[in-house]
């Protein structure tokens, strides 16, 4: 066990003081947080009496040398009896290597019950994650997310591997120190122990100058590291290149660079004269020690050893560095239960959309979708849908359209429970969506968003994520029912082809009618395409409405669409606006309403088909032909 563990939170190179942000924030320790922090300790208590037993162990011993030092000079020099010369000196030896020995395996103990905790939690904060709405991921910062995921949990494991064994190790070393010097001389103890002060108000001092360099140049740091972030990105570099502004960034970037040179370089000056007056004052401590000490033997004939003195100047260099990190016993105790705290405050975060106690897996599925006098807010009081009915039968699909913003999406995120509605009723097959079993409601519904994402893997991995045990048969049958199998098959690496992070090696159109294979290969009961076209030229827009009009013929299906060509293949059509179905009909009927839906229409609808010639275009001709097609001759 390193005595005052110089390099982690206690010793008086860490960040010793609190900032003020931490001043104003300092958590409150209640008897039910401190339980709650233990209870990840209970598991592993059989493992922390070990732990504890080593670090007294460790700590006796690596004190027994500096006693044994007073009959190494006393018993050995003094006395001129090499015998016992050399017996105290591999003694002192022996005990230093037990000491150490002891040492690793608290270590090792420490370490493992550390880790150990760490992969509890991380499981637990994985798991309560994964569970959390929609609404969750949309409100929180996401890089918190991931902090409290990685840096919060890390730092369990350092307060459990530095800052406890630290506390308990410095407690147990000065305790053991001090009972040794009393019981030498009492009158040298108490001037040794008057003496430590000179030692630790110096050392604060000067860590607080090092930790204010120190701070500063992490603030600097972090700046240039935004800046490498930002023009060393694929998009930044190509930003920078065509707005000329390479010049402009190396300026900056130089000036941060230089800014951090300089607090790096006082901040390594601070430490030097930090160590010339740690250097300084460390001396007098045993300065005074053999001074009373020669006054006491010389003077007053007292019965002390050169032996003792030597002793119980060991023992006082001993001392230093575990009153300096006690005296950072608040700063750690703070920071360590900040940071439970700040781990509990996630944990405790309600599980908003969860399976029912009584969830229901029906034996048979028809897939009739019912949005009865539903209501929804992401936050209350507004409403983002306001009382929403309509029915989708079996084998039928239906578009939604409306403006931006006016809750399409919103409609089709309640479907799979992506969040629950704040009134009226979901129902999948006339049973509520929310009593359904989570797991199978989601196997259920099949999405293609309009912003596809993708793994980066391979085109076999991206399938397989939606059948795990699907044949080689079946993902050439779903590729070719998305009309992208040419594309996968003229690739030299086949299914097996690398997509790049978030599919960056394909193009726009390839990476939808990928995702498309996928929902394909899932056979979701119901397809619900998100504006699945939209943003797309022309020529990979018709390739995904080749693949997406079967599926809307043959397969329960919902629409959300900005394209004409979409819209028509729908069997009704929804007009959404405002968060309320104003309009429901066919094109045609639409159209002639002068209402909603003509605006968009003429504003939107018709131009993403409508050549220059305003002839309608080939698909949207064919659309109408199968239209007319489906309905019966008049006579």
């Amino acid at each position: 066990m390193a005595q005052g563990r110089p390099g982690g939170p206690g010793g008086h190179f860490g960040r010793g003081f609190l900032t003020e942000e931490e001043k104003a924030n300092q958590p409150t320790v209640t008897p039910a947080l401190l339980k709650r922090v233990f209870s990840y300790l209970k598991p592993y208590s059989g493992r922390l009496v070990l732990v504890l037993i080593c670090i007294a162990a460790s700590s006796f011993f690596t004190l027994l040398p500096s006693i044994l030092t007073g009959k190494i000079v006393d018993e050995g020099l003094v006395k001129r009896d090499l015998r016992a010369l050399v017996f105290y000196i591999v003694l002192s030896l022996a005990v230093t290597l037990a000491a150490n020995l002891i040492g690793v395996a608290e270590s090792y103990i420490n370490t493992w019950i550390a880790q150990h905790i760490t992969y509890d939690m991380r499981n637990q904060m994985y798991r309560h994650l994964q569970k959390m709405s929609q609404r969750f991921f949309t409100t929180n910062n996401q890089g918190d997310i991931i902090t409290r995921m990685t840096s919060d949990i890390d730092g369990v494991k350092q307060v459990i591997v530095n800052t406890f064994s630290s506390i308990l190790s410095n407690a147990i070393t000065l305790v053991i120190a001090m009972i040794a010097m009393f019981r030498k001389n009492w009158i040298l103890a108490l001037i040794g122990i008057v003496a430590v002060p000179l030692f630790t108000l110096p050392t604060r001092q000067a860590g607080k100058t090092r930790w204010k360099f120190a701070n500063e140049s992490q603030a600097c740091n972090d700046e240039i590291n935004g800046i490498l972030n930002e023009t060393l990105s694929v998009s930044g570099q190509l930003l920078s290149k065509l707005f000329g502004k390479e010049d402009y960034e190396y300026e900056r970037y130089e000036s941060a660079n230089a800014r951090m040179i300089k607090l790096n370089i006082r901040e390594g000056m601070a430490g030097r004269w930090f160590r010339v007056i740690l250097s300084t004052f460390t001396s007098i401590g045993p300065m005074l020690i053999y001074l009373v000490g020669g006054i006491l033997m010389i003077r007053h004939g007292h019965d002390l050893t050169i032996g003792d003195i030597t002793v119980l100047v060991a023992l006082l260099g001993k001392m230093y560095m575990p009153v300096n990190s006690l005296l950072n016993i608040q700063v750690d105790w703070i920071r360590s239960m900040a940071l439970f705290t700040r781990i509990f405050d996630y944990f405790d975060i309600p599980v908003e959309i969860e399976n029912a106690p009584d969830a229901v897996t029906p034996a048979t599925v028809v897939g009739d979708v019912t949005f009865d006098h539903v209501s929804f807010a992401y936050e209350e009081p507004k409403r983002v849908l306001k009382d929403v009915s309509f029915t989708l039968k079996a084998g039928s699909s239906i578009a939604i359209v409306g403006p931006s913003g006016s809750g399409k999406s919103t409609i089709i995120n309640l479907i799979p429970r992506l969040y629950d509605v704040s009134e009226g009723a979901v129902t999948f097959d006339g049973v509520d969506v929310r009593k359904l079993d989570l797991h199978f409601l989601r196997s259920q519904v099949g999405v293609v968003s309009q912003e596809t994402y993708l793994f980066n893997g391979t085109i076999r991995e991206n399938l397989l994520y939606a059948k795990p045990d699907a044949t080689e048969a079946e993902m050439v049958e779903a590729l070719k029912k998305a009309n992208i199998y040419e594309f996968v098959s003229k690739q030299a690496d086949g299914l097996d082809a690398q997509v790049g992070n978030r599919g960056l090696k394909l193009s726009g159109g390839e990476k939808q009618r990928l995702s498309i294979a996928r929902v394909l290969l899932k056979d979701p009961t119901i397809f619900i395409f998100d504006e699945a076209t939209s943003a797309l030229d022309s020529i990979s827009e018709q390739k995904i409405q080749e693949a997406i009009d079967p599926i809307i013929q043959s397969r329960t299906s919902i629409l959300i669409a900005h394209r004409l060509s979409t819209i028509l293949a729908a069997d009704e059509i929804l007009v959404v606006k405002d968060g309320q179905i104003v309009e429901r009909g066919q094109h045609k009927a639409l159209v002639a309403r002068d209402g909603v839906y003509r605006e968009l229409y003429e504003t939107q609808f018709s131009k993403a088909l409508l050549p220059e010639d305003d002839g309608p275009s080939e698909l949207e001709q064919y659309i109408w032909g199968q239209q007319a097609a489906d309905e019966p001759d008049e006579a």
